[in-house]
């Protein structure tokens, strides 16, 4: 099991290294980041500051090698870089060090705020969305799926399957705008929810942040909607598969109960590609939460991106595939290792 963990690292070490450069290649190229950083005003003496301080009076290639070691935790930086840019890691050597530090993701153009700090204060806004949006979908997904297995050719199968259809073909975006303007405008006086909202709210008066999950139902269901159609889809269709497996007719003929039968012995066997869909959509609702986010005013690393992009923000866009890309792998990872706990017929060796 080691050797196969340090495999995937390894692989997912490639994986990012080429997000990397993608990411670096594909934004680098739009507009001025000087101008950007500088307005519309400045003279040409701040503007060669400016692309110093950024490196872009270097060869494109350069450019990128000074990127990809500010955002590699293991790095060489001058005495000098240390403290401009206020890196934090173990360091050694003399003028020039080597270390393992936080990765840089370098500072905003608009705001000049490290991009990393900016990412990690919406990073819990985020994270609380696709939790709360997972547990949604497992909690109906898992037991919908596994009735309408078991109810196979009844009214709970097909309307089963008639709402994960519905739930698969409706986009996320179209969904945020009909339940916002059902749930958080008209129907606002009954459900008590608003439109738009985050997970905190400050006080007028004292100005203390305290925590308020109110906002986060809204969103959480109309980003969990596609997955828990999804989940409803693939546990149906293991379950039918497991179902007619010899050794589910063997424990029914030892006299175990059908309960048990369905839900310890059944569902356990059947859960291989539901771990995929989940693993997979948790991974995909932290990186594709942008327009749920910016509908209903959530406060996460999607509404931050966006925002980003209206004004050119490249750093902050950059920072942010960065991250997704981040967590894409080590869910992937995760997701491997569960096989083997959850499916005692999946061996590592």
């Amino acid at each position: 099991m080691a050797r196969f963990i340090l495999r995937k690292f390894l692989y997912g070490i490639l994986v990012l290294l080429g997000v990397v450069m993608l990411v670096f290649f594909l934004f680098q190229g739009f507009g001025d980041p000087s101008r950007l950083v500088m307005g519309q005003s400045g003279d040409s003496t701040t503007r060669a500051n400016i692309r110093k301080d950024l490196y872009l009076d270097q060869p494109r290639w350069k450019q990128f090698l000074y990127y990809l070691n500010d955002v590699s935790p293991l790095a060489i930086h001058p005495v000098a870089d240390i403290e401009s840019k206020q890196l934090r890691g173990f360091f050694i050597g003399a003028d020039t060090k080597i270390g393992i530090k936080v990765p840089y993701l370098r500072r905003s153009y608009q705001s000049r705020r490290d991009v990393g700090s900016v990412l990690m204060q919406a990073l819990p806004g985020t994270l609380l969305l696709a939790f709360a949006a997972m547990f949604i979908a497992v909690v109906i997904g898992i037991p919908l799926g596994v009735t309408a297995a078991v109810k196979q050719h009844t009214w709970m199968d097909s309307s089963a399957i008639f709402t994960s259809i519905v739930g698969i073909s409706a986009p996320s975006f179209f969904m945020g705008i009909v339940i916002a303007y059902l749930f958080g405008f008209l129907l606002s006086d009954y459900t008590g929810l608003h439109i738009s909202g985050s997970w905190f709210e400050v006080d007028d008066i004292t100005g203390e942040r305290r925590l308020s999950f109110q906002n986060l139902l809204l969103p959480a269901i109309t980003l969990g909607i596609r997955p828990l159609a999804i989940i409803t889809q693939l546990t149906r269709s293991a379950m039918l598969d497991v179902l007619d497996q010899d050794y589910i007719r063997t424990a029914y003929a030892k006299g175990l109960g059908k309960r048990r039968v369905i839900w310890k012995h059944a569902l356990r066997n059947a859960l291989n590609p539901v771990i995929t869909a989940i693993t997979g959509w948790f991974a995909e609702l932290l990186a594709g939460a942008f327009f749920v986010e910016y509908i209903f005013g959530w406060q996460g690393i999607g509404k931050v991106t966006v925002d980003a992009l209206e004004k050119l923000d490249y750093p902050v866009v950059m920072g942010s595939v960065l991250v997704a890309a981040c967590f894409f792998i080590l869910v992937n990872m995760l997701a491997d290792i569960l096989y083997g706990i959850i499916d005692p017929r999946v061996r590592v060796r």
